[in-house]
């Protein structure tokens, strides 16, 4: 059974003027794309962001999809539809499913690009781009950037350094620091962060955290566990056994012949983020959306 989560805290100095960056630039676009880790879609939505962009169509990323139980990301996808968002799933750093992304802005921003073609023009269509630490925003942006004919460049009438990529579909990109909130209000959504490396692992214990993935992990996909580290996962099994476990069949032995389970720790959890067990998604949305 799985143990109560710890309470982690991490809201560095440079979110709060990330945060006052945001607002003064929602000015400039039309729009915001929203990545979210499709394993952990509610815990990694930052709420800061639905309160700061209230008002702009939406464009939700659910990134590292194939990573992620696809059945599970459906009813995500059913979810953000139903609340009038345009969703797309996709893997920045494979490439697969970004071609889709131009398509969906241009879809979203329909009315915006019949008002321009009816006064004769053809203004580009400028969205932010924001999302969590380590959601995978920089590794989309790089991707569309290598992919454009204008990199990164200062577009006229916007203050100067701030990074545009432009991609095909006439469409501007403003890119963004990642951004966190200051307080987890729920322990499940701070440990689903940690998990997924949105909080860094230097603020908080990795062995409670490695224990406590692999009891979620003995639940929900057992068959990864004992085909990688050649467990037998019970889900009643505490975690420390576990991971005490997947050292010694790894070999992690100390001075001693201790286990080093930091070590055995530190390469669940790389392994993890890393896709290398399996499509796992660790939350789902309401019951009552259906895809």
């Amino acid at each position: 059974m799985d143990r109560e989560a710890p309470y982690i805290q991490w809201f560095p100095g440079h979110m709060t003027k990330t945060r006052r960056m945001i607002e003064s630039d929602l000015k400039l676009v039309d729009a915001v794309v929203e990545l979210l880790d499709a394993r952990t879609p509610k815990s990694s939505q930052n709420p800061l962001i639905e309160e700061l962009t209230k008002g702009k169509k939406r464009l939700v990323v659910l990134n590292k999809s194939d990573l992620a139980d696809p059945a599970a990301n459906r009813l995500w996808m059913a979810h953000f539809k139903a609340q009038g968002a345009e969703v797309v799933e996709l893997n920045a750093v494979t490439g697969k499913g970004v071609p889709s992304l131009a398509p969906a802005l241009r879809r979203l921003l329909k009315e915006k690009i019949e008002r321009d073609q009816a006064r004769g023009m053809n203004k580009p269509l400028r969205a932010m781009v924001l999302g969590i630490p380590n959601v995978g925003k920089s590794s989309l942006i790089n991707r569309l950037a290598k992919a454009s004919k204008v990199k990164v460049a200062d577009r006229p009438g916007v203050t100067r350094g701030k990074q545009w990529i432009r991609m095909e579909g006439n469409i501007d990109l403003l890119d963004t620091p990642g951004i966190l909130w200051p307080k987890f209000e729920d322990s499940e959504v701070s440990l689903h962060l940690a998990f997924t490396g949105a909080i860094k692992d230097d603020v908080m214990d990795v062995e409670e955290i490695a224990c406590l993935l692999l009891e979620r992990l003995s639940r929900l996909n057992p068959s990864a566990l004992t085909a990688r580290y050649k467990l037998e996962p019970d889900p009643e099994q505490p975690g420390y056994e576990l991971l005490t476990k997947l050292g010694r069949n790894r070999g992690f032995l100390i001075s001693g012949g201790e286990i080093d389970t930091e070590r055995a720790a530190r390469i669940l959890l790389d392994e993890f983020r890393g896709g290398k067990l399996g499509q796992v998604t660790l939350e789902l949305p309401p019951r009552e959306v259906t895809p």
